[in-house]
């Protein structure tokens, strides 16, 4: 196995619709998966199977250069900090959701906590490949697709 499928790692961030498919599927594709849920309120009954752990923070679930993490949501009031910890941290590959026609408040949130924008211009937004996803099926798909190309070195689309 060469190193570009050395131990991947995905990083959900926040209890959702999308966390739980981008978790699913990405044990399938090879990823260990992590769900990061600062908001202990926010996790509904047991661990699910497809998850491999659990955690409350970044710090806990052990971001390094083969870690890639997603925000699952663009209205949590915790997505500055979170953020700013994983731009803090050697990880591979941040993005979060959002419109791409609009800037999102991720932008703001990390200029009020004195991130520069080069850093800022670090995370990914909108995520995943342009197939037009709408639910979060499908853009758990366009994500991993896209995180699996980029980590490849391809474009991601038709063009071989």
């Amino acid at each position: 196995m060469g190193d570009e499928l050395s131990p991947r790692k995905l990083v959900a961030v926040f209890e959702t619709p999308l966390a739980e498919l981008l978790l699913r599927l990405g044990v399938e594709l090879g990823f260990r998966s992590v769900l990061v849920e600062p908001d202990p309120t926010r996790l509904l009954g047991p661990p699910k199977p497809h998850g491999d752990q659990f955690v409350a923070d970044l710090a806990a679930a052990g971001l390094d250069d083969h870690t890639d993490v997603v925000l699952t949501d663009h209205h949590r009031p915790e997505i500055g900090d979170v953020l700013r910890a994983a731009l803090a941290a050697d990880t591979r590959w941040i993005g979060i959701v959002g419109n791409p026609k609009h800037e999102g408040p991720h932008v703001a949130a990390l200029r009020n906590l004195g991130v520069p924008d080069r850093e800022i211009a670090r995370v990914h937004r909108p995520i995943g490949l342009n197939i037009g996803s709408r639910t979060p099926a499908e853009i758990a798909l366009a994500t991993l697709a896209g995180l699996i190309a980029d980590r490849n070195g391809r474009p991601g689309g038709f063009t071989f």
